[in-house]
């Protein structure tokens, strides 16, 4: 079997102090991203969505659950013994939602398959995330889905929602870590050393993060 070149310790750190370099040159990169993403103009949702969820009928303004952002999982469907193994990985991935709450960020899953299909498939996997039923409603047509997979991301203003960030194919695949999440969203990490706008959401870092069962105290 092939593998990496054996070589002394001076060698080594030598070549991880090259590499290290480039990282940082691309986490550079990713911030200044992420800063441009957060002033990317919104376009209003008009269409009146509608989803079957765990507590009955929705609406795209229920998803947030009463929390000012929300990140929607378009999760491929195609029956209940057609389960898409990417899209399970993705979900698999996702952390714990406490942190990305903390931020005013919501986030669930939509499909375009019947309830009845999804809940026992979602419990089966352990998964706690919202996961909604979008048969028979435009949503995952209209929001860059179709047949196949998308995450988007919205800002709601009272009761008027609006669509800020989409993404689908390899753009979801480093995703999945409360941070990057919160890279995608209008508002981002809300910290102090990020590149946003006057007037948006800051606190010094490390002061708003908790264990994930004591946010509310």
């Amino acid at each position: 079997m092939n593998r990496p070149r054996i070589v002394s310790d001076q060698e080594w750190q030598t070549a991880r102090d090259m590499l290290l370099t480039e990282e940082k040159e691309l986490t550079r990169a990713l911030d200044a991203v992420a800063a441009r993403r957060r002033r990317m103009p919104m376009v209003r949702i008009g269409k009146d969505y509608r989803f079957d969820g765990p507590d009955g009928s929705a609406n795209l303004l229920d998803l947030f659950d009463g929390r000012r952002q929300l990140i929607t999982y378009s999760f491929m469907w195609h029956g209940a013994h057609e389960f898409c193994s990417g899209c399970s990985m993705f979900a698999d991935n996702i952390g714990h939602l406490a942190h990305l709450h903390a931020r005013d960020v919501s986030l669930a899953l939509v499909s375009n398959g019947p309830l009845a299909e999804i809940t026992p498939f979602g419990r089966r996997m352990g998964w706690t995330i919202p996961w909604y039923s979008a048969l028979g409603s435009d949503f995952n047509l209209d929001m860059g889905a179709g047949e196949g997979f998308a995450l988007n991301v919205f800002l709601r203003d009272g009761d008027d929602v609006h669509r800020t960030y989409f993404t689908t194919g390899r753009g979801v695949e480093r995703l999945g870590s409360v941070w990057t999440f919160l890279d995608l969203t209008p508002y981002g990490r809300q910290e102090t050393w990020e590149d946003s706008p006057d007037g948006w959401p800051r606190t010094q870092p490390y002061s708003w993060w908790r264990l994930h069962d004591e946010y509310q105290a």
